[in-house]
């Protein structure tokens, strides 16, 4: 049996339709290094979607794997209650002047749903031992994303996501909100003025009396196709919650360490979160590990005598482990060091153009929106009128499928096609990526 043979039989893989292996089979990969991926026949893949937005600096990084090679000869896992270990501790301590301003505790979790599970469960106890018992509910945005547990689901908007769960959710709020490029409003990026927040000003008003926390994914939504908002629509946010007495969740999970162009995507807004989700590129890809950050005060209405039970019963069997705690310091020397948020920038700027100039012209291109390095390529039936295409054409899918024959890791969230590639790529790889995209696409709808 061959090794695909074999997955096929055994393996029931994620965010997928398992029969359609029958046409376009899982590529089984062999090793990676930098931005590329080789698959068991030796076959080339510029990974342009950094595996699935976590490989920060590229795969199979020398500093990276020498850092967890040492750890692993001191200490592998030891549990994180009443024990504590020289990577967690140092871990906080270069994170800490990193963070927006007054973050300062640290619950370590093993993945981004779990953090969020956390930072929900810290949130309606700190209100509940703050004497704000009624403050039972969340609120967040519509077509948001935050994970696929019960609870962090329950807190997104994506009907592919939840809609057969709906009667094991929690009763939240959802409120219309943001699709910069189809606006109501009939705005422009260049012209937004926000006229779309009234959606939050009215759930605050019936709502924010029971409301817990709102959660966000800061500046950018990315499962909702890498759609970006202005900075002054989270600044609002932040006023509503601070009138409200509402906690602000900041889910960093997929936005942070520098893929907006910023270590925390909610810097662009210069506000601060009551909790703060972080996971994803926190190791640079390489284990499961993420963190919920939170602010004195939080911390503060947690900390009694025993007998007040007011302790933050909360646990991960695989919390702080020691291996994912040398790869994220390592990330985030390599990061210092090598000032890889700047450069990282100018390599935005270059990307973007080359992009712009393979595909912005394109009859169903309707948008290329960017931050950082991150590029969205919007595909539309009708640019003019920013129709959609039907979605049993699946043709991002397609886009995909022609991609990967060209060597392109292209993952589309429904007609959006995007580049999402680690901090480190070069000029070179850019290019032969942009190529293989726009080759893609031509092959798929033609190059008019």
């Amino acid at each position: 049996m061959s090794l695909l043979e074999a997955d096929l039989k055994y393996i029931w893989h994620p965010a997928q339709q398992m029969k359609d292996a029958e046409v376009f089979p899982p590529v089984v990969i062999d090793h990676g290094k930098g931005c590329y991926l080789y698959d068991i026949d030796g076959k080339e893949y510029i990974d342009i979607i950094s595996s699935w937005w976590c490989n920060l600096l590229g795969h199979c990084n020398d500093e990276i794997n020498a850092a967890i090679k040492d750890q692993l000869d001191k200490l592998e896992h030891v549990i994180f209650a009443n024990f504590s270990h020289r990577p967690a501790i140092e871990l906080c301590q270069e994170l800490l002047p990193l963070l927006p301003e007054g973050l300062k505790h640290f619950n370590f979790t093993d993945n981004g749903s779990s953090s969020v599970e956390c930072a929900l469960k810290m949130a309606f106890q700190y209100q509940y031992q703050s004497g704000h018992p009624e403050r039972q509910r969340f609120m967040c945005l519509s077509e948001s994303y935050h994970g696929e547990t019960i609870g962090a689901l329950s807190v997104g908007s994506m009907d592919l996501y939840a809609r057969i769960y709906k009667p094991m959710m929690m009763n939240n709020i959802h409120f219309d909100g943001l699709d910069c490029y189809r606006c109501p409003y009939g705005r422009t990026r260049e012209t937004c003025d926000c006229e779309c927040f009234v959606g939050a000003e009215k759930a605050f008003a019936a709502y924010g009396k029971e409301t817990a926390a709102l959660i966000v994914e800061p500046i950018l939504q990315g499962a909702a196709g890498m759609r970006i908002y202005p900075p002054e629509y989270l600044r609002r946010l932040r006023r509503l919650c601070d009138d409200y007495g509402v906690l602000l969740i900041d889910d960093e999970v997929a936005a942070g360490f520098g893929r907006t162009g910023k270590m925390f995507a909610i810097e662009h807004a210069g506000v601060s979160p009551d909790i703060l989700c972080t996971s994803k590129g926190l190791t640079g890809g390489y284990l499961p590990m993420s963190l919920t950050i939170t602010t004195e005060a939080i911390y503060q209405a947690f900390y009694d005598d025993f007998k007040t039970h007011k302790a933050f019963v909360h646990s991960h069997t695989y919390a702080g482990n020691p291996l994912a705690c040398r790869a994220a310091l390592a990330v985030l020397h390599i990061m210092k060091r090598d000032d890889i948020l700047k450069k990282a920038a100018e390599k935005s700027i270059y990307l973007h153009e080359k992009l712009d100039a393979a595909l912005g012209s394109h009859s169903h291109v309707g948008e290329i929106r960017h931050i950082g390095l991150i590029n969205a390529i919007e595909l539309v039936e009708d640019k003019k009128s920013k129709r959609a295409f039907d979605p049993e054409k699946r043709i991002g899918w397609h886009i995909f499928r022609k991609a990967m024959d060209l060597g392109l890791v292209l993952r589309p969230i429904g007609d959006v096609i995007y580049f999402n590639p680690p901090l480190t790529i070069d000029e070179p790889t850019m290019d032969e990526a942009v190529r293989r995209c726009r080759d893609a696409v031509h092959a798929v709808l033609g190059n008019d």
